[in-house]
């Protein structure tokens, strides 16, 4: 509060557009704040990138940055966060009963998501130790609560057991092939490296009974 209070005070608080345009117009300054970070946190890691260079990325002074986020790290942490919205989106769907046509229509829809922001997961990959460091509890739990939930749906008893490791080892196709892996995929073109990964997901939950 007391950063926002300098930022006004000084004139360099959000712009007149932020100012006159609602919640809407904050929005879109703090996630273009994010996408500028994101950037410079992958090519120069979060330790080596500075509030000045986001700022002057931006066109903004620094303390219009700070109207929008109190730190580096709080820029970090929300970047961070947007990864725990591909799981949410796909616990939505496992609502209903699960199955092995569900779970790859469930996996085939979070690849497309792990492919279009490929880079949030190299940035991840490239400032673990950062991220470390910004251990918070409700962070955690909610990282918890995500994995509970996906454990809950592999654990359920009216899905044949060898259904239940065909999808556990399906998701680990998806999280090792996009997002464990690093920079080992790192020259791979998006399309190539998704249709490879889709590839063996498919495998994993093919009916080989036939």
């Amino acid at each position: 509060m007391a950063q926002a209070d300098a930022a006004t005070a000084a004139g360099s608080g959000p712009t007149g557009d932020d100012r006159h345009g609602g919640e809407q117009a904050g929005v879109s300054t703090r996630e273009r704040i994010l996408d500028v970070a994101l950037d410079l946190f992958t090519d120069q890691g979060f330790d080596g990138t500075s509030m000045r260079e986001i700022a002057e990325r931006l066109h903004m002074s620094k303390p219009a940055i700070y109207y929008h986020f109190t730190s580096k790290e709080e820029i970090l942490m929300a970047l961070h966060a947007r990864l725990h919205e591909f799981g949410k989106s796909a616990l939505a769907r496992l609502t209903g009963e699960s199955t092995l046509q569900v779970w790859g229509s469930l996996l085939s829809e979070l690849l497309d998501q792990m492919v279009a922001q490929r880079k949030l997961f190299l940035m991840h990959e490239r400032n673990q130790a950062a991220l470390e460091k910004l251990h918070r509890k409700d962070h955690s739990d909610e990282h918890d609560d995500i994995q509970q939930r996906f454990r809950q749906a592999l654990a359920d008893p009216s899905l044949p057991l060898r259904d239940r490791v065909r999808m556990a080892c399906s998701l680990g196709a998806v999280l090792g092939g996009m997002f464990m892996a690093g920079e080992a995929f790192d020259d791979l073109p998006s399309a190539e490296l998704r249709s490879l990964v889709q590839d063996a997901v498919r495998d994993l939950l093919a009916d080989q009974t036939r």
